[in-house]
């Protein structure tokens, strides 16, 4: 890897403090073009790099069908670099300057029925160990508080404040937001945290592996598949369809939109209206069942 994205990425990594996830995509996406560059151009230079070889970079993965969703999100990538390289110094003029994203139509996000979540989180027998009890306050989280894996693998136990019944997140681009949390929730926090201490499994942070570590992306991955294939027979089972639940359901139960942003942390309305569809396939349902002339 060419020094100079060595130093974009450790910019991105203490300077903008983007998660390890956003940070390992940016070196993926990275590599694939410099890697372009040298077998296209003999060219190893990616700051040097012209519109004419990023465009036809784009081109390229085009022609080997990568989704437009992929593409435009090593088209961010490649602006963010020469944006830091700008803002460094180190170049003069911007070869992102007229490169647009790819058409992407706007799919809507999946989620798990209320009645299969009520099974799995009512009806399921877990384990009574630490394992098991932590997985289930691991799945409780996710839908529960609807936030990211990121956040929830970076929860730290002084994050809680068990007396307002909320918890702490930091977020993207370091905003932090407070989330209400139910007592049900609360009380298998505590529950947990009594295993922990028991098992001399003392972290700073909340979710931890079964030796003691913070735990990592994988794991939870792992967890959630394992425990949404007993309710489910969704395609995608990951953390992500969680907080896709608890957004839709919040929706469907008649909260208020901004109010939903807000306990997501988007930065914009239009990324939370896209609940909105699946919140009106259920009335288009209801209206079906119900009107005498539907």
């Amino acid at each position: 890897m060419p020094e100079i994205i060595e130093f974009f990425l450790k910019y991105i990594q203490f300077e903008k403090r983007s998660s390890e996830h956003t940070l390992t995509a940016y070196r993926i996406d990275m590599k694939q073009f410099t890697e372009y560059l040298q077998k296209s151009y003999d060219f190893s230079h990616p700051q040097l790099a012209d519109f004419q070889m990023i465009r036809s970079w784009i081109v390229s993965m085009a022609e080997k069908k990568v989704e437009n969703r992929s593409i435009n999100r090593k088209i961010a990538t490649l602006r963010t670099f020469y944006k830091f390289l700008l803002k460094k110094k180190i170049i003069e003029k911007d070869p992102m300057f007229k490169v647009s994203a790819l058409k992407t139509g706007k799919s809507i996000p999946s989620f798990v029925r209320e009645s299969e979540l009520d099974t799995l989180l009512d009806d399921v027998q877990f384990s009574e160990d630490f394992s098991g009890v932590r997985d289930k306050l691991v799945l409780e989280l996710l839908y529960g508080t609807g936030m990211r894996l990121s956040e929830m693998i970076n929860l730290k136990e002084q994050d809680i404040d068990a007396y307002k019944r909320v918890l702490m997140v930091l977020g993207k681009r370091n905003k932090q937001r407070v989330i209400p949390i139910n007592e049900q929730l609360l009380l298998l926090i505590q529950q947990y945290k009594e295993f922990k201490i028991s098992e001399k499994l003392v972290n700073e942070y909340l979710i931890v592996t079964d030796k003691g570590e913070q735990c990592y992306p994988v794991m939870i991955q792992r967890l959630t598949k394992k425990y949404l294939s007993l309710v489910t027979t969704l395609t995608k089972k990951s953390p992500h369809i969680l907080r896709h639940s608890y957004a839709t359901h919040l929706l469907n139960k008649g909260a208020d939109l901004n109010a939903i942003k807000d306990l997501l942390g988007h930065s914009s309305l239009s990324a939370t209206q896209v609940y909105t569809h699946n919140s009106m396939e259920k009335l288009k349902k209801i209206y079906e069942q119900a009107h005498p002339k539907a």
